[in-house]
């Protein structure tokens, strides 16, 4: 029972996080195709979700790999160089 109810947490998370992700930051299928995928294979297709279709993979994640994206500025003023330069 309880591994019932998991499996069917797992399924509905893995389903709801592909609809909310954006269609340009899909990996590997289209977006349709990987709730297809979770909908009919739940543990293989959201364990092939979790790993090769979200934007960051959960191994990325666990490593601590960041989301590719465009460069972080300076955090603070002592991360900035051009501030630096006029002290």
């Amino acid at each position: 029972m309880i591994a019932a109810v998991a499996l069917l947490a797992f399924t509905v998370f893995c389903i709801v996080d592909a609809i909310q992700t954006e269609e340009d930051q899909v990996r590997g299928l289209p977006k349709p195709l990987w709730v297809v995928l979770v909908l009919i294979f739940p543990v293989a297709g959201g364990l092939a979700w979790l790993i090769a279709g979200r934007p960051t993979s959960i191994l990325e994640t666990l490593r601590g790999g960041r989301r590719q994206g465009p460069p972080r500025g300076p955090l603070g003023p002592d991360d900035d160089p051009d501030f630096l330069k006029g002290l």
